[in-house]
C-alpha cells in the first residue's frame, strides 16, 4: 500500500462493512427485494486486485458487479467521480459483460493518470470501456448535457440488465481535491437521468473531500432516488455547526473558467458515439447455473421503523451459520441420531 492508503486501526472491519454493503445491495437487487439499493459508504473505485490505491483498499464496486453478473447477462457501470474509475475499468477491460463509463478530469498529471478517450477495452471487451476525459471548470449545463447524450446512447445500445452508479462528490464545486464546477443540483441531475431508465440500480458514494458538501450532496440524491423533494433549510442536528453560516442544503458554484470548449466537448462526444457504433448489438451470453446466494434475513423490512437502528443482538439472531440447518444428506444432526 502506498502513502495514499494508510493503515489504521480496524482497517479490515472497515473494508468488511463498506464492501459487504455493496455486495448485499447487489444481492437485494438480484432477489428483487429492492429495485434501488444505496451504499454511500461504498464506491472505492481505485483499488485493484492486488493493490490498494487512492484511499481505496477493496474495490467493492467490482465485487458488487460480480454479484449482479450471477443474474444479469450485462451490467453497466457509470462513474461521475472527478477521478477516473480505473480499478473497475481494469477489472472488466477484457469482457463485454460489463460496460464501464467514466466521466472524469484527465490531464495535467491528475490522479490516477488514466482514462483517455482512446482507452476503449481490449479483446472481447473492445469498445466496452467508455472514457469521457474532461478539463477543469466544467459546469452543470455542459456536464449534464454530455452525460445525458452519452448515457442514453449507451443504454440504448448495450441494453444492460442492471446499472451501478458511482456518485463521487469530489466533482462538486469547491472540493478540496477536485477541479470541476458542478452544483449539487447538477450532480443530482445525473442520478435523476439514470433512475429514469427504470432498471435495477445500485448507487454508491465515492470521493469527496469537503465533507459538509458530500453530506449535502448524498442527502439530496437520496431524496431524488426516493422521489422526495427536501427543503433547502437543514434541520437542527448534532452536526449542524458544519453547515454554517447559512445552514442550507444547496451550494453555489464558484467563479472559475470552464476550460471545456463546445468544440472540445463535441469532439469527445463524437469519439464516444463512434466507439458505440462499433458495437453491432447487445452481446448475448450463455447463462449457467447460478451459484447460491448467502443467507438473506427472513424479515419484512417495510415493518421496521426506519428511524431506529437495529441493535447488535437482533442482528446476531439473523446470522445463519454455514454448518447448520441442512436438510437431507447434509443433515449432520440426523447422522448423529442414527449413530446413537
Amino acid at each position: 500500500m502506498g502513502e495514499d492508503c494508510p493503515v489504521f486501526e480496524n482497517l479490515f472491519e472497515f473494508c468488511q462493512i463498506y464492501a459487504g454493503g455493496t455486495i448485499d445491495a447487489a444481492r437485494r437487487l438480484n432477489n428483487q427485494i429492492s429495485d434501488i439499493a444505496i451504499n454511500w459508504a461504498g464506491g472505492l473505485h481505485h483499488a485493484k486486485k492486488c493493490e490498494a490505491s487512492g484511499f481505496c483498499y477493496i474495490n467493492d464496486l467490482v465485487l458488487g458487479i460480480l454479484e449482479l453478473l450471477k443474474y444479469h447477462a450485462r451490467v453497466l457501470y457509470i462513474d461521475i467521480d472527478v477521478h477516473h474509475g480505473d480499478g473497475v475499468e481494469e477489472a472488466f477491460y477484457f469482457t463485454d459483460r460489463v460496460m464501464t463509463v467514466s466521466f472524469h478530469k484527465y490531464g495535467d498529471m491528475f490522479f490516477p493518470g488514466t482514462g483517455d478517450v482512446k482507452e476503449v477495452g481490449e479483446k472481447e471487451g473492445k469498445y466496452y470501456a467508455i472514457n469521457v476525459p474532461l478539463k477543469d471548470g466544467i459546469d452543470d449545463a455542459s456536464f449534464t448535457r454530455l452525460f445525458k447524450t452519452i448515457v442514453s446512447k449507451v443504454v440504448e445500445t448495450y441494453q444492460p440488465g442492471a446499472i451501478v452508479l458511482q456518485c463521487g462528490a469530489d466533482s462538486l464545486a469547491g472540493d478540496r481535491l477536485g477541479c470541476f464546477n458542478l452544483s449539487i443540483d447538477g450532480h443530482a441531475q445525473c442520478v435523476r437521468i439514470v433512475k429514469k431508465f427504470n432498471l435495477p440500480l445500485l448507487v454508491t458514494g465515492g470521493g469527496g473531500y469537503t465533507k459538509e458538501n458530500v453530506a449535502r450532496c448524498w442527502a439530496v440524491e437520496t431524496g431524488v432516488l426516493l422521489d422526495t423533494e427536501l427543503p433547502n433549510e437543514i434541520p437542527d442536528n448534532d452536526y449542524i455547526k458544519y453547515f454554517s453560516p447559512d445552514f442550507s442544503l444547496k451550494i453555489n458554484t464558484v467563479n472559475m473558467e470552464n476550460l471545456n470548449s463546445k468544440t472540445y466537448l463535441s469532439t469527445i462526444k463524437m469519439q464516444v458515439l463512434e466507439s458505440l457504433r462499433a458495437i453491432q448489438h447487445a452481446p448475448s451470453v450463455q447463462m449457467h447455473e447460478v451459484p447460491p446466494d448467502f443467507y438473506i434475513p427472513d424479515i419484512d423490512e417495510d415493518e421496521l421503523n426506519p428511524d431506529e437502528r437495529m441493535d447488535q443482538h437482533t442482528q446476531d439472531k439473523q446470522i445463519q451459520r454455514d454448518e447448520e440447518y441442512y436438510d437431507g444428506d447434509n443433515d449432520n444432526d440426523h447422522e448423529m441420531e442414527e449413530a446413537g
